[in-house]
C-alpha cells in the first residue's frame, strides 16, 4: 500500500510543474512549460518514495519497493 503523500513537497512546487502517480504507484513530476517529466522533484532534485506495494502475480510475503534513485526492488516482509 503507499503511503500518504507528503503535502511538504506538493507545496514547494514551482507553479509551472504537477506531477501525476503512476499504476504502478511512482510519483513522476511534469514541467507544462516545458512539456517535459521526470522521477526527480525539481526542486529538491530526489525522487518521491511513495511505500511498498502488494500486488497479486508476487507470492505471499513479498512486497514490491522503490530505491530512492526509483530502482523497483522487492522486499520480504
Amino acid at each position: 500500500m503507499a503511503a500518504d503523500l507528503n503535502p511538504d513537497w506538493l507545496s514547494c512546487l514551482p507553479s509551472s510543474w504537477s506531477y501525476g502517480v503512476t499504476r504502478d504507484g511512482r510519483v513522476f513530476f511534469i514541467n507544462e512549460e516545458a512539456k517535459s517529466t521526470t522521477w526527480l522533484h525539481p526542486v529538491t532534485g530526489e525522487a518521491v518514495i511513495t511505500g511498498h506495494r502488494k500486488t497479486p502475480d508476487l507470492p505471499t510475503g513479498w512486497e514490491e519497493g522503490y530505491t530512492f534513485e526509483g530502482a523497483r526492488c522487492f522486499i520480504k516482509v
